[in-house]
């Protein structure tokens, strides 16, 4: 068999393995999409060894353009608020007291502060749960309207809706004691937090998030959260990241004591 029959070969095999692996969307009894799954962005996060060996010396390549930074929540602040975001920093951080974040640190809010998730999916609820800090979302499906009877809370008051395939989830009601994201990354927000999610299941493997952020008191405008693909992981339970304070208290001391420039 010549070379290039095998290549062909191979990539015919590949492509019917990723086939069999993607397979269909899963459909509840009741036609829509069902989400449950563990959800991650599809590996483990890599971490940077802490003495890496020396690059080899190489001719300076020409520099290239920049490419221009997407927004962030913070980028968007009014000016009084980027204000206040300099005069904040890893210490004032809420999640050093054991306080989740509002929305999530890699812009996708059923990872929370975490780089995992699990969804479980009933005929009324969709139920968000992260591993980071006990956080959790019960999402009404069937109609309701958000509540008026609950107290501002962290991760706010969801209630979502099916337009076609995909599911849109609507969180108001929030509290302002917590961050949009967290390890220092400085998110203040106000209690007119309004976010609106997307989760579309685009095969038996992958979901995409996308995510619209609104603030008038803290932002000049909306924030567009980047498309985010989630891929299922290949476990079906998460784990419990527990918070009692004294984890972070070291943490805490380290940041207090740091150096921002300020007299």
């Amino acid at each position: 068999m010549k070379r290039a029959e095998i290549a062909i070969v191979f990539a015919a095999a590949a492509f019917a393995v990723a086939s069999a692996q993607t397979g269909p969307v899963p459909r509840m009894p009741d036609g829509h999409p069902d989400l449950s799954g563990v959800w991650w962005p599809g590996s483990d996060l890599t971490v940077r060894p802490l003495a890496p060996s020396p690059a080899p010396p190489s001719a300076p390549a020409a520099p290239a353009a920049a490419p221009r930074p997407r927004p962030s929540f913070a980028s968007l602040y009014q000016p009084w608020a980027v204000e206040k975001a300099k005069t904040l920093s890893d210490k004032d951080d809420p999640s050093l007291h054991c306080i989740t974040a509002a929305f999530g640190t890699l812009n996708v809010s059923l990872y929370g502060m975490g780089v995992v998730g699990q969804i479980v999916q009933t005929p009324k609820f969709v139920v968000m749960l992260t591993e980071t800090y006990h956080g959790f979302r019960i999402v009404p499906t069937d109609g309701r309207q958000h509540r008026d009877d609950v107290p501002p809370s962290l991760r706010g008051d969801s209630i979502g809706r099916w337009e076609g395939d995909t599911l849109v989830v609507d969180t108001t009601n929030f509290t302002d004691s917590n961050w949009m994201a967290a390890e220092g990354a400085v998110s203040f927000h106000s209690n007119a937090l309004h976010i609106v999610e997307r989760y579309r299941r685009v095969d038996a493997n992958t979901i995409e998030v996308e995510a619209t952020v609104e603030d008038p008191k803290v932002l000049t405008g909306p924030w567009i959260v980047p498309k985010q693909t989630l891929r299922l992981a290949p476990f079906d339970q998460i784990m419990e990241v527990g918070c009692t304070g004294t984890e972070t208290a070291a943490l805490m001391e380290a940041a207090s004591k740091v150096n921002y420039g300020k007299k």
